[in-house]
């Protein structure tokens, strides 16, 4: 039987983490029965609310896994909605008849989300992308014992510990110790800041540029293709294979193809030139 989860108030204000941790931590945590009995419901019979119950009663764990990643610069809150995405996951997942808790399950699904999560938003340019960088980077912040660069005894220490190699170590201190720059920034007319966007100079076209080439193109395709098709099948052939293929034919090439002089090649490719600057500057 399901039990129905108490009504909880909250004298914090509405909407506040504080609020929401408090509400999370007066759910009553579930005997190794009740979670038994919830789970094999879900497992069994699909049941939403047992699901529900589940998830409610393991919310004040991703809290407390949460706030072990408080020191990575990002809003708490966002930090505990992943890892409540990693629990739903796991809910969804357990089984009953293993013999673990739920708890004991769900903490790698909570922690692998806040990790992705971390990854993705700790800095603009992604920090970590093989699986050996993402054990570095979580572990190095933990190995560190002061705010200043390692020396290398500790270098070597961290590098033996975590299975890597001390050049592993020190690259991956220098993307942790890099910081994101606003490209551009409001200053004071006093500020003598420079910025990315003084210095870093863009020398091709602005986007409104690209795209007004871009379009000017496309209409002298049109242009080109609608004046073509006014030639006849001769000239047409004449005028592409001597202008408009990579591989251009010379005179005598087309002469041979066409069963006539080079010097009639010629002269039906100036006549066609000549009608398709007529058609295309009208």
């Amino acid at each position: 039987m399901i039990k129905k989860l108490p009504n909880i108030q909250c004298a914090l204000p509405v909407g506040s983490i504080d609020c929401y941790i408090h509400s999370v931590n007066q759910v009553p945590i579930l005997s190794l029965d009740e979670e038994q009995n919830l789970a094999r419901l879900l497992q069994n019979e699909g049941d939403i609310d047992a699901a529900r119950q589940l998830i409610m009663s393991h919310l004040r764990f991703v809290v407390k896994i949460a706030r072990g990643y408080n020191g990575y610069g990002l809003q708490q809150a966002d930090l505990i909605q992943e890892g409540n995405i990693g629990l739903m996951k796991a809910v969804k997942r357990f089984n009953p008849d293993v013999g673990v808790r739920l708890v004991s399950f769900a903490v790698h699904w909570i922690r692998a989300e806040i990790h992705e999560f971390i990854l993705k938003n700790w800095r603009v340019v992604k920090i970590a992308t093989t699986k050996a960088q993402r054990k570095l980077f979580f572990n190095l912040r933990s190995s560190k014992k002061r705010l200043g660069w390692l020396n290398q005894k500790e270098i070597n220490e961290v590098a033996k510990d975590l299975g890597v190699k001390p050049a592993d170590v020190i690259e991956m201190e220098k993307r942790m110790s890099n910081y994101d720059a606003a490209f551009e920034t409001d200053l004071d007319d006093d500020s003598i800041t420079y910025q990315p966007s003084q210095y870093l100079q863009n020398d091709d076209c602005s986007p409104e540029e690209l795209l007004e080439n871009e379009q000017n193109v496309s209409n002298e395709h049109e242009n080109l293709q609608s004046a073509l098709s006014l030639l006849d099948d001769r000239s047409k052939d004449i005028v592409s294979k001597r202008w408009l293929n990579e591989k251009k034919a010379t005179l005598h090439d087309l002469a041979a193809i066409h069963n006539i002089s080079a010097e009639r090649v010629r002269q039906i490719e100036s006549s066609a030139i000549k009608k398709l600057r007529n058609s295309i500057n009208k």
